[in-house]
């Protein structure tokens, strides 16, 4: 079985934003929530536990590192954070930045159906730019 998270870095080069030591960061297609991004861990793993504790900080400090980037580059109210697996049992964050202007607010990104929002390239390399500004500010 093919898992789409191992392939996703080959597979959307036009939403790569930056490859860490322990993870690959992309955005998320659909930026109907501005600056939504997936953190996913190099290595095929399922569970946190599934790492050693060095690596596990790692992966975790990096996580937060993306979070950090996205709530300086946006001003969000919020940023949410999701790892479950469920359907694509590879370890990897949602990294959502959330306004109170947004209209599923404050409910969780996934509470009902939304009109997707594709950009151009353009601006999927703008924003990708972003936020590796602010990723390198630290």
């Amino acid at each position: 079985m093919t898992c789409p998270i191992c392939s996703k870095w080959h597979d959307d080069p036009e939403q790569r934003i930056v490859e860490l030591d322990q993870t690959l960061v992309s955005l998320n297609r659909d930026q109907f929530f501005t600056g939504y991004c997936f953190v996913y861990t190099k290595e095929h793993v399922t569970e946190l536990f599934h790492l050693d504790e060095a690596v596990r900080n790692a992966v975790m400090a990096e996580v937060t590192a993306v979070a950090k980037a996205l709530y300086n580059a946006f001003s969000p109210a919020k940023i949410n954070y999701e790892l479950l697996g469920n359907m694509a049992p590879h370890m990897h964050w949602h990294i959502v930045p959330r306004f109170s202007t947004d209209p599923l607010w404050p409910r969780p990104h996934w509470s009902e159906p939304h009109q997707e929002l594709f950009l151009t390239s353009e601006q999927y390399r703008e924003r990708v730019e972003l936020i590796i500004s602010h990723l390198a500010k630290g």
